[in-house]
């Protein structure tokens, strides 16, 4: 007989609320992030997915609910759990004279066991800095190097909280190579990010919050097959200029499963490309509009968080 074994948890968050005075941080958040997974959390700022993530790294309190990291609380656990969890914060402040490998020596003698210094200095690909001060090192040499600090205790869980913000497209990608290394080792890894494009490469798993709650959950593909478009069809006008067509008119057409208007124009989720493009310039010559621009692109997790929320992710 086939015995059925449930996924083991490595972290599971449930009915989580926070307030902050009148402000609602937090409003029964649940999630469930299986071990072995690269689980993405995304949503704008302010909605609640940082004070969800300190909370789940025993650096903030919950008002209600319950989060067990690692099968454990840390109201009962906290010793135990530090030991087991890797943390790289939005941002990390480390000793500017110290030197790479000063630094990492400092952090592993917090841990009972882990890996070696030279051994995450290498991961990391901080080869050649192990020498240098910190002080020294580019932005993107110090975004590995908070990194490193997070791995020498050789965690079961690592959380990444918007790792790649503010490095330049090559540093990005050298994190996201050491990230997918960590994939590779089967390394629980739970990571918030304002890049959609680093959410689609990473994460087996996302989640989208906003104000507070989860509004959508599943797999990159999941998310981008819900929003039943395959392709996003941009139309813009000049600054100031009117055009003769409402949104409506333009959700009416067939193939057009969705849209917004914009600023200066408008977007429109759509099924087929070659079926809504003939329907748009028919339009436009018997209107005489004169779009600035139009374009296409294939639907993207981007796309997906607009239609649930109205906004792009790096809106505020």
């Amino acid at each position: 007989m086939t015995q059925n074994t449930a996924p083991t948890l490595a972290l599971e968050v449930l009915d989580l609320r926070k307030s902050y005075a009148d402000v609602v941080a937090v409003n029964g958040l649940e999630l469930r992030v299986t071990a072995g997974q690269c689980f993405g959390l995304l949503g704008p700022n302010g909605a609640g997915k940082t004070t969800t993530i300190e909370i789940c790294e025993g650096l903030n309190t919950a008002d209600g609910g319950t989060v067990r990291v690692l099968g454990r609380t840390w109201d009962r656990d906290a010793t135990w759990l530090r030991n087991r969890l890797g943390i790289q914060l939005q941002e990390t402040q480390l000793a500017e004279k110290l030197t790479v490998l000063e630094t990492l020596t400092l952090f592993r003698s917090f841990y009972d066991q882990g890996r070696t210094v030279d051994d995450v200095i290498e991961l990391v690909q901080l080869g050649e800095k192990r020498t240098s001060r910190v002080n020294g090192l580019s932005g993107g040499q110090k975004q590995r190097l908070a990194l490193a600090c997070a791995l020498v205790g050789d965690p079961e869980l690592l959380f990444l909280d918007e790792p790649t913000t503010g490095l330049d497209p090559q540093s990005r990608r050298q994190l996201w190579t050491v990230v997918e290394g960590l994939k590779r080792e089967g390394r629980t890894i739970l990571l918030t990010t304002h890049y959609m494009d680093e959410a689609e490469r990473l994460c087996d798993n996302i989640a989208i919050v906003d104000h507070g709650k989860v509004i959508a959950l599943g797999t990159p593909r999941e998310l981008i097959a819900s929003l039943g478009a395959d392709h996003v069809i941009r139309l813009g006008t000049a600054e100031g200029v009117t055009v003769p067509v409402t949104l409506a008119e333009l959700l009416a057409l067939p193939d057009v499963n969705g849209g917004r208007e914009m600023p200066n124009g408008f977007e429109l989720r759509v099924r087929s490309v070659q079926a809504v493009l003939p329907s748009l310039l028919g339009i436009a010559a018997q209107r005489g509009i004169a779009w600035s621009e139009l374009s296409t692109h294939s639907a993207t997790l981007e796309d997906v968080f607009v239609s649930l929320t109205g906004r792009e992710l790096r809106e505020g």
